[in-house]
């Protein structure tokens, strides 16, 4: 419905409520562009939608999974350097090492709610951006350490600026999907690819030569790798629909529209306090940073230890580089398959999770349990732990779906940040080198995380299914006139920047 189709004084009222949205600052940027836009195009027909939609997924897709995997590429070769003499040639003694693993994640505990305030406050693509040049000059200046001084402090750089990858790259997906599409692309983007360029580039390293330490070849290729591609993103990186320059105005409408459903908003740079106590008071919040503290203990020790428990095998350190890309593709297709199912299942996305987390648990207790004399089952438990990603990205997914609000996006992310670098610190410091090569407290840790995140899953399934009968329960109580209010045919709840509890017809996904 435009103007001109309303009553005289309806017309009116609604050109006047088009340019107060224009001029509010604090309106969701979605509504004001969609104000501004209002009666220029035609609609898409079903081919141009179709069309708008596989496009997104053919660029941002891709530029976001490459963007997320460098920076976690820049963490795990660590544990690759480790085996070819970064211990010993910069010196580390006792549990240096493993505090070399921790210090980037409390990095990021320092940087992490700065973080969420930049990512709210100012432009999420030039944000990740920066941060992804900054990291990877960090990366690139390891090469030049000889102590753990000065390696402890640039890991602790790149962890205060890394923390902008999952929160940003959830924002983003949020600003362009429907809760139903994201699952999947979700999973793209955090697909488990580190393992496999990592070990790929390692295994180049090794041909470069004796002139500097294979490890320092390692840090090379993947700084300057991740450099290069920084500098084309902080020119590309869109921050929602809107601004993303491989998208028609017409097309930009429409995406801005169909992201409407989601009744999570778009984008708002404004920043909202009582969001701030909401997201505090939020029970979900906290069960969901407990679950990403419990999921990210293997995380920590398996991003730190991987190639040097494979490398404890008897094989050499090339082969164990090589050993290591399974770990990823086993990692990205469990992810993609649950991820698949949590969204065609509908939900059921808890009880996915709760499936998902009991093949690590299995794989964690047959690398703890059989005699590491048998190479075979050892790497059978070893590739079967790396299923723990996939319940991290279903329960992420969760929270996209759950979560409205601009500001408490924010703070929520924050939250699940936390919780995923304590969890990852905690993994890093049960692997003591005095255990080695068992490392019992390392893994009798990742078997009890996997309890308590099976638990916590289905606290959060209960809590959600709560809410959701409460909200029913108080909607029969709203006279129904009283329950849809329009602006333009564009419902106030779906494209104003409230909270999930704000709006009443919000219904939390389980």
């Amino acid at each position: 419905m435009t103007s001109t189709d309303l009553p005289e004084k309806d017309a009116f009222l609604a050109v006047t409520t088009q340019k107060s949205i224009v001029d509010d600052p604090s309106a969701d940027k979605a509504l004001r562009f969609l104000a501004e836009h209002s009666g220029k195009f035609e609609e898409l027909t079903p081919a141009e939608e179709k069309w708008a939609i596989r496009k997104t997924d053919l660029i941002l897709l891709p530029t976001l999974f490459f963007t997320a995997t460098m920076g976690a590429v820049d963490k795990v070769s660590l544990s690759t350097a480790a085996i070819f003499g970064f211990k010993t040639d910069n010196n580390l003694v006792g549990q240096q090492y493993s505090w070399l693993g921790s210090i980037i994640f409390i990095g990021s505990l320092v940087g992490m709610w700065p973080m969420s305030y930049l990512l709210q406050r100012f432009r999420i693509g030039k944000v990740i951006a920066s941060c992804s040049i900054i990291w990877s000059a960090s990366t690139l200046l390891l090469c030049a350490c000889h102590e753990f001084i000065g390696l402890a402090t640039l890991r602790c750089l790149m962890g205060l600026v890394e923390c902008a990858i999952v929160p940003g790259c959830s924002l983003m997906i949020a600003s362009f999907y429907l809760k139903s599409e994201s699952p999947h692309r979700t999973a793209f983007i955090f697909m488990f690819a580190s393992s496999v360029i990592n070990g790929a580039l390692s295994a180049l390293a090794t041909t470069f030569g004796s002139a500097i330490p294979t490890w320092k070849y390692i840090y090379l290729l993947v700084g300057s790798i991740s450099f290069v591609w920084s500098c084309i993103i902080f020119w590309f990186l869109p921050d929602s629909p809107i601004n993303a320059k491989f998208l028609t105005e017409r097309e930009k409408v429409f995406m801005v529209k169909r992201v409407a459903e989601n009744a999570t908003g778009v984008e708002n740079s404004s920043w909202k306090w009582e969001q701030v106590k909401e997201a505090f008071l939020d029970v979900r919040v906290y069960l969901i940073m407990l679950f990403n503290f419990g999921i990210n203990i293997p995380n920590g020790g398996l991003s730190t230890y991987n190639s040097i428990i494979i490398n404890n095998l008897g094989f050499t350190p090339v082969k164990s580089a090589l050993m290591g890309i399974p770990t990823g593709v086993i990692a990205s297709l469990a992810t993609f398959f649950f991820t698949w199912l949590g969204a065609r299942w509908k939900n059921r996305r808890c009880l996915v999770s709760v499936i998902s987390l009991i093949i690590p648990l299995i794989g964690s207790i047959i690398l703890y349990a059989v005699d590491q004399k048998k190479v075979g089952p050892q790497l059978l438990g070893l590739y079967l732990m790396y299923f723990y990603f996939a319940p991290y990205v279903v329960m992420m997914s969760c929270v996209q779906a759950n979560t409205s609000g601009s500001t408490k996006k924010s703070v929520t992310y924050g939250f699940n940040y936390l919780g995923y670098c304590g969890g990852a610190i905690t993994g890093t410091q049960t692997f003591r080198s005095n255990q080695a090569p068992k490392y019992t407290g390392g893994f009798i840790s990742m078997i009890v995380a996997y309890c308590v995140c099976i638990l916590l899953s289905v606290l959060y399934w209960v809590t959600c299914a709560i809410m959701n009968h409460n909200k029913r329960k108080a909607l029969e109580k709203i006279p129904e006139d009283t329950l849809d209010v329009s602006i333009e045919g564009v419902e106030d709840e779906k494209m104003l920047d409230y909270t999930d509890r704000q709006q009443r017809h919000f219904f939390y996904t389980t």
